[in-house]
């Protein structure tokens, strides 16, 4: 079949401008490579709505954090993935820092925001009572927040062919030659075929390699990885704000936050180390644990649950690449690291306007629906006493599947009913938390599996994501042990 948009990449960036262009009469086939959308940096990021100070005005990103953030109230409101307002706060805890938050906020109201300033100590200390002491002033942008961005890609997935976009998964792309009449033929990794008007490539990590494919090599991607510590649901409560340390050129510092669901994320750390490699180290997580501190002294390692690395796609320009190459109708959303999720709202308007502008027709669709019912909601945990009585029952719409998350089998049944083929236990672990709380899945892995085995209709192994992901994580006890060491040894 022959398409007017052909996308490729299912993360937060392709998802978001699938999505955008189901308010037209398009044709619209996204090709992602993995089993699911969302499974590079989406998934395993920092979860923030970054305030939009931090880039520079005089780079892409710099202009387009801020004016992606300003839309998160509309799309949580229609799609409700997971969005939450609570502030950050850059803390300067040296006198000599306290000229970079004045530049940042000068930076800020250069990208346009309306809603920074800078605190004192004492005001630092009562909005954040678990703070450092030492902490001498601190940037504070009222707007910034939270979200679920791997929630936010599905959702936008779930909107997007709702509205007619075609989804290909496991579909990895091989080649993009130019057709000679215009258009493209884009030649897939299992021998198909896909011909489409334009190509949109955003393809993360790969998008430097998809670009050469066109012969518009005139950058190069490279990953940086960072690894962070995740802590159990109930102890993102004690902060209250998203904290991040001063920045440097290689990020944004070490930040202590909630999460959307209430879990403390620590980290990342960055190393350019050239390869995309997901496995954490326990020296890297114990650095990271230990400059955390500097932030709250406050930290709970009894409470780690998991360690994770994302990787982000670094462009060697240092900033968004989003515009039409001199190969007409290929359009390039490449080095979309952080704040990509922040962008991406404004990331994909600015790739509808490329597209229209290389001539593409964008009539209005009268049936475009942007709205998008939750799968799950931001809740508090019933006591166990009050769901001991659903956990062994018989196969049942309310029958609880995990515990520590409270997932109901309906739950289930309704996330793997949306129009993306859901395949793998952690693909439902994305969509309903089943297997995030403190156990990590040990109790509902086979449960889960059995729920999924009733909607496939076919056998699923509950050890195939853990056994045959490839990725070794730093487990509980070798963290936990080594941070308790590592503190002994300080006393």
């Amino acid at each position: 079949m022959k398409y007017d948009v052909i996308i490729i990449g299912g993360g937060i960036i392709g998802t978001s401008i699938a999505r955008a262009l189901g308010r037209y009469q398009l044709s619209v086939a996204v090709l992602e490579k993995e089993n699911d959308v969302a499974m590079g940096a989406t998934k395993a990021n920092s979860a923030i709505v970054h305030g939009g100070y931090a880039e520079s005005h005089a780079k892409l990103k710099g202009r387009l954090c801020y004016k992606g953030r300003k839309q998160f109230d509309q799309l949580e409101n229609e799609l409700h993935f997971g969005f939450e307002k609570i502030g950050s706060l850059v803390l300067a805890f040296e006198e000599a820092q306290i000229p970079k938050l004045q530049a940042l906020y000068e930076n800020g109201l250069a990208n346009g925001l309306d809603d920074l300033c800078i605190i004192d100590h004492d005001a630092v200390m009562a909005m954040e009572p678990a703070v450092n002491p030492e902490v001498k002033a601190a940037l504070y942008c009222k707007g910034a927040g939270v979200c679920s961005p791997y929630e936010m890609a599905i959702a936008m997935a779930e909107n997007a062919v709702a509205n007619g976009a075609e989804l290909f998964l496991e579909t990895g792309v091989k080649d993009v030659v130019p057709r000679p009449e215009g258009g493209f033929n884009v030649m897939t990794e299992d021998g198909r075929s896909f011909t489409g008007d334009y190509v949109m490539n955003a393809a993360g990590v790969a998008s430097g390699a998809v670009s050469a494919m066109v012969g518009v090599d005139d950058f190069t991607i490279s990953p940086r990885s960072g690894e962070y510590l995740l802590l159990a649901r109930g102890t993102g409560s004690l902060v209250n704000n998203v904290l991040f340390q001063m920045p440097t050129k290689m990020g944004k510092g070490i930040l202590v936050s909630p999460t959307y669901h209430g879990n403390l994320i620590i980290g990342p750390d960055a190393v350019d180390d050239g390869c995309v490699d997901k496995a954490t180290h326990p020296d890297r997580l114990l650095k990271i644990f230990n400059e955390a501190r500097l932030t709250t002294d406050q930290l709970d390692i009894t409470k780690f649950i998991r360690s994770f690395t994302g990787v982000r796609a670094v462009s060697s320009t240092d900033d968004f690449i989003v515009e039409e190459t001199k190969v007409p109708g290929f359009i390039n959303c490449a080095g979309i690291q952080s704040p990509g999720v922040t962008s991406s709202p404004a990331i994909a308007e600015m790739a509808v306007t490329l597209l229209e502008d290389a001539g593409l027709k964008l009539v209005p669709d009268p049936g475009y629906n942007p709205n998008r019912q939750p799968i799950i909601q931001k809740k508090a945990l019933l006591p166990f006493k009050e769901i001991k009585d659903r956990i062994d029952i018989p196969s049942a719409p309310d029958k609880i599947i995990c515990r520590c998350e409270q997932v109901t089998e309906a739950t289930i049944v309704d996330a793997m009913s949306r129009g993306i083929p859901v395949t793998t236990i952690d693909g439902v672990k994305r969509r309903t938390r089943a297997g995030m709380g403190f156990c990590q899945g040990t109790f509902c892995r086979p449960r889960v599996a059995a729920v999924m085995e009733q909607v496939l209709g076919h056998p699923v192994d509950p050890s195939f994501d853990v056994e045959h992901s490839g990725v070794n994580r730093v487990g509980r006890n070798a963290i936990v042990e080594a941070v308790q060491a590592a503190l002994a040894e300080k006393e």
